[in-house]
């Protein structure tokens, strides 16, 4: 079987590169500085700052599993819930029900104590508000007054959108789990005093991986950024 082709990392635009880099710094409480970028070309030596920069102690505890718990605790907290029906596969969508989900999800965010970006706007709406500002763009190349306010009433449509939004972005109670483990790494650990660091590469190339649509098997140490 043919291995995944390594991904070059160079042709993802620098601004994507730093969110995603801010990301990192958030979830491991960590702060790059700009002499440590420049020596950086692959994700290896990425990798490799990264744990350089985590200064817990390490312990051999599973961060997903303990984002999982903190999760399930969060849950049963603010809802009625079997504790036993909140398994890695128990669906999202029957657990937060789309009437009263941007409200049951704000709650068990403030009894975990972040924020877990889970909920995005219909695509179709995205779109359609950012054909919208495109075409109010070469409108107000002509009918400056007319473009302006199409581009304010388009830019305004996408933030509700997005405030708004109710559509999931991840499934199931153990997708839910992964993803605020690699992007609240700290937060989710028992002891925040503590890093599993067998897991960070994974976590940081998870973040890679979701961020940009890519295979977690491209991103090798050899990927590189210049």
């Amino acid at each position: 079987m043919k291995s995944a082709p390594v991904v070059n990392l160079n042709t993802i635009d620098p601004e994507d590169i730093g969110d995603v880099l801010a990301k990192i710094e958030c979830s491991f409480n960590i702060k790059f500085e700009s002499e440590d970028l420049n020596h950086v070309k692959t994700f290896g030596a990425l990798c490799d700052l990264v744990i350089g920069k985590v200064k817990q102690v390490q312990a051999d505890s599973c961060t997903t599993q303990q984002a999982f718990y903190k999760l399930r605790n969060a849950i049963n907290a603010k809802k009625e819930v079997d504790r036993c029906d909140l398994k890695p596969t128990t669906k999202l969508c029957e657990l937060f029900p789309r009437d009263n989900r941007i409200e049951v999800i704000a709650d068990v965010e403030e009894e975990m104590g972040l924020h877990m970006n889970l909920l995005r706007p219909k695509q179709g709406i995205v779109w359609a508000f950012a054909l919208s500002l495109l075409v109010f763009i070469t409108v107000s190349f002509v009918y400056s007054i007319v473009g302006y306010v199409g581009m304010v009433a388009s830019i305004t449509g996408l933030i509700l959108a997005g405030k708004f939004g109710k559509e999931l972005k991840v499934k199931t109670l153990g997708d839910l789990s992964e993803k605020i483990a690699r992007e609240h790494y700290l937060k989710c650990r028992r002891d925040a005093q503590t890093v599993n660091r067998t897991e960070i590469i994974d976590k940081v190339r998870d973040l890679f991986a979701d961020n940009f649509q890519l295979e977690p098997a491209t991103l090798t140490k050899q990927a590189r950024f210049a």
